[in-house]
Parts: structure tokens; C-alpha cells; sequence
């Protein structure tokens, strides 16, 4: 998602927070509160745009998942806070160059190996880092685009999407082409060859040829 993108989504969930706290109301017994529906609709809301954007390890998902609990009004207020220094974040660059500056770092690292691997005539593990570097991209293109990386299962717990359906839902999502998409689908069933052993079953051109597509795809969409 585009920086623009993100300022919109965020100023609607501040916009969702105040309609909040223009719910207050008074007790003698607990203090100020907000309605209790729209409070869950506007944590749920928000969590879940703070984790696809950071992740539920950042200290913006945390601080918010535990100040943000209740029906308190001070906690609906906390929750604008937060948001509001995540605008201050995304409205400054900050977000985004730190965030590309350390997946560049190890984008770079890994591809540099790959290609050592590969001159030294080791392909199946170069496969194997490549398309590690490959899904990992994914994901990153999918946060910061707004895709969920995750998803529900039966059991109530959030489960990380596969890569292929990672590469399903960014090209429905117009970050990249249909013919993006099948190379994407290639490189990643040559990296599972790999990963199972199936050595025999390609080439080290292929490998050669998967390295280039991908240092070219990353390099393309950023």
C-alpha cells in the first residue's frame, strides 16, 4: 500500500477511535466508558491493521493489544494515541526506510551467497536460499501493500498463508501481473524440489536462471 494509502486507512480508524470517545459516559463506580461494541470493533480494527503493517512482535502491536482492553475512556483514548504516532511514522518516511534499509541489508546478503553457491557449483541449497529470499519478499510486499500475511483457522488461531497463495492474493491485489505470477510459481516449486530432495528433477541453469529472476523481481517490485 502506498504511503497515501496508509494515511487514509489510518486517519479512518482515528476517525473510528473518536466516534469512540464521543460515546463517553459517567459512573459513580468505574469513571468514564465508552460503548463497549464500538470499542471492539475499533481494537479489532486496529490490531489488525497494526500487525500486517509491523508485525504482533512490534512494541505498537503489544502496546496497543494491552492498553486498549477494556471499556474505559482513557483506554479508546489510548488507542488514538497510538495511532496517531503511527501516522506521525508512516507521515515522515520513517516506516518505510527503515523497514527497506534492513530487507535490503538481507536481501543482499543472501542473494550474494546464493550467487556463491551457485559458482561454486552447489545448486540444490542455492535453490533452497533463493527461494527463501523469494517468499520472504512476498511477505513484505504483502504488508506493504495491506495484504493479510495470516489467516484464521477453525481453532481460532492465526496461521501464515503459503507462498503460493501469497503470490495468489498480491496479483488480485494489482501489485504484479498474471505472467509475474507463474514465474513466481515456478521459482517456488523449483525451491521446493530442492527442499525435498528432488535433485535430480532440474538443472543448475535453471538455478542460474531462477537467481537472475529473482534478484530482477525484487529489484522490479519493491
Amino acid at each position: 500500500m502506498k504511503k497515501q494509502d496508509l494515511l487514509i486507512r489510518i486517519d479512518h480508524l482515528i476517525k473510528q477511535g473518536n466516534a469512540v470517545l464521543a460515546t463517553k459516559q459517567r459512573s459513580d463506580f468505574s469513571g468514564n466508558y465508552v460503548n463497549m461494541g464500538l470499542q471492539i470493533g475499533f481494537r479489532a480494527a486496529s490490531l489488525s491493521f497494526i500487525r500486517n503493517l509491523y508485525s504482533e512482535t512490534h512494541p505498537f502491536f503489544k502496546t496497543f493489544d494491552e492498553r486498549v482492553k477494556g471499556q474505559a475512556y482513557h483506554e479508546a483514548e489510548n488507542g488514538v494515541n497510538i495511532l496517531k504516532s503511527i501516522r506521525d511514522e508512516v507521515e515522515n518516511d520513517w516506516l518505510i526506510s527503515i523497514k527497506e534499509m534492513v530487507s535490503a541489508e538481507i536481501f543482499t546478503d543472501f542473494l550474494d551467497m546464493s550467487k556463491y553457491l551457485l559458482d561454486q557449483n552447489y545448486k540444490d541449497p542455492a535453490a533452497v536460499m533463493l527461494g527463501s529470499v523469494l517468499e520472504e519478499h512476498l511477505r513484505q510486499l504483502c504488508k506493504k501493500n495491506s495484504v493479510d500475511i495470516d489467516f484464521l483457522n477453525k481453532s481460532g488461531d492465526y496461521v501464515p498463508k503459503k507462498a503460493d497463495s501469497l503470490n495468489s492474493d498480491l496479483v488480485k491485489a494489482g501489485v504484479y501481473g498474471v505472467l509475474e505470477q507463474k514465474n513466481v510459481t515456478a521459482w517456488l516449486d523449483l525451491r521446493n524440489r530442492a527442499a525435498h530432495g528432488k535433485y535430480g528433477e532440474y538443472s543448475k541453469e535453471q538455478v542460474d536462471l531462477m537467481y537472475q529472476g529473482v534478484l530482477n523481481f525484487i529489484m522490479t517490485n519493491k
